[in-house]
């Protein structure tokens, strides 16, 4: 149920106006074969524009053992974009009067620290203070077993606060824990009800609830890690240590739909949609801003066991994407660069899935900080599992992992990007420009 961003490094991109074509989308699932062929991900792609579904495609399993294939209709557990639902449910209860954004968390939950200072938009902001409980040391132990709502209760009130409420902004799955309990005391209802009769079936939703043991019989996808050569099948989370922060499954042609009847008045007010998608702190409330090019979709992603999602949408094109994956061994973001770059039609160069092993000795000897004279940031080079990652020091860039082409030889193909190391630093080779960087510190 972690955070993830879509990013861009290094590059500035001017997208010119989009002219319908169905050579876009034969791109799209070319490159989405081209991922799947090379055992990237599985999972399925929706996009919808105007209302209208216009690629919607499911790729490798559901259910590897058993060789069932997926299907736009195969169902996926979607992680934290469960705060979107909530957020949307909390601004419908401010809509009827039932709850106002600067209430206390002590008017429900008193025995939380701090809770006399945490308002209700401190817990949608994530600026709340409050422990994050994935981070718990013994989550792993009962992320997999029946918790009541007081054992989760009585395990949040134990926290220490992060920091005080409305200084900061931190991710926080505890605020939408509380959040899907709030639902519950206000409306009389269960997580699973509410959602159902306020989401589900007023966005007119087929195949989207609260998730329960895996049931390959009602299309429901297993999730796999890619290991050995193979995918291999994740432990499950019980859904009550989700909750309102990551307790539904949906499918992609479902997530979709949701968004438009969240952006376009179906779900709740023109005034809680402002607020909902009023971004203070880098947090929007239930939802964040995710920039490619000049176009800024918004949405969220999620993951929960072996599972990844992503819903964005663009109000200005009335344009909503998803992807519901059970399984992915590359990274999201540049999937989702290289769909969106399709999409509109901009220069991009699929992947090359070539690559080597270079020993973590290696790696590490590539670790520090480099400067180029040219460019006003600096580049940070860290060994992390195996792998070389390169982050840009500057605000607004993004990190992204390099594959090993040889030794000394890393690429990152999103942004056609090479990298070549040496003992005093690298040479960055980037759309037909070359510049040299210099190790300035280990």
């Amino acid at each position: 149920m972690k955070r993830l961003f879509l990013s861009l490094f290094v590059l500035a991109i001017t997208i010119p106006a989009l002219a319908q074509s169905e050579a876009k989308y034969r791109k799209i699932d070319s490159l989405m074969n081209h991922f799947s062929r090379n055992n990237k991900f599985m999972g399925v792609l929706s996009i919808r524009e105007k209302g209208r579904p216009v690629f919607e495609k499911a790729y490798g399993f559901a259910d590897v053992e058993a060789k069932v294939k997926a299907t736009p209709d195969t169902k996926y557990k979607i992680g934290s974009v469960t705060k979107m639902f909530t957020s949307a449910m909390i601004f419908q209860l401010v809509d009827e009067k039932k709850l106002k954004l600067d209430m206390k968390l002590s008017d429900f939950f008193p025995r939380v620290k701090n809770a006399e200072k945490i308002k209700i938009s401190d817990l949608l902001g994530h600026t709340s203070g409050v422990f994050n409980i994935t981070d718990d040391a013994n989550f792993d132990d009962i992320k997999g077993k029946l918790q009541s709502r007081k054992q989760i209760l009585d395990r949040i009130e134990s926290y220490n606060p992060v920091f005080e409420p409305g200084v900061k902004a931190e991710y926080s799955n505890t605020n939408y824990l509380l959040l899907g309990y709030i639902i519950q005391d206000i409306t009389n209802k269960t997580y699973k009800e509410a959602v159902f009769e306020r989401i589900v079936k007023r966005a007119g939703l087929k195949n989207t609830y609260y998730f329960s043991k895996i049931n390959p019989k009602k299309k429901e996808a297993y999730s796999y890690k890619f290991a050995d050569g193979k995918w291999v099948k994740q432990e499950e989370y019980h859904e009550s240590s989700a909750g309102g922060a990551g307790g539904l499954q949906s499918t992609a042609p479902d997530l979709t739909l949701f968004a438009r009847a969240l952006f376009d008045g179906t779900l709740i007010s023109k005034e809680s949609l402002a607020e909902m998608t009023k971004m203070e702190m880098g947090f929007g409330r239930g939802l964040f801003a995710f920039p490619f090019g000049e176009r800024k979709f918004l949405g969220h992603n999620g993951d929960i066991e072996g599972f990844a999602t992503i819903l964005g949408y663009y109000p200005k094109e009335d344009v909503a994407i998803s992807l519901t994956l059970n399984g992915v061994n590359t990274e999201l973001d540049d999937m989702m660069i290289g769909i969106l770059s399709c999409y509109y039609k901009l220069p991009y160069r699929f992947p090359n899935f070539a690559t080597t092993t270079v020993d973590d000795s290696i790696l590490q000897s590539y670790e520090g900080l480099y400067s180029a004279p040219s460019l006003p940031y600096k580049v940070k080079i860290v060994a992390r599992d195996g792998k070389l990652v390169a982050i840009a020091m500057e605000p607004g860039q993004g990190m992204f992992e390099l594959n090993p082409l040889s030794e000394t030889e890393f690429n990152y193909d999103p942004a056609n990007l090479h990298m070549i190391f040496s003992p005093k630093g690298f040479t960055l080779k980037q759309g037909g420009q070359v510049t040299e960087f210099k190790k300035d510190s280990p």
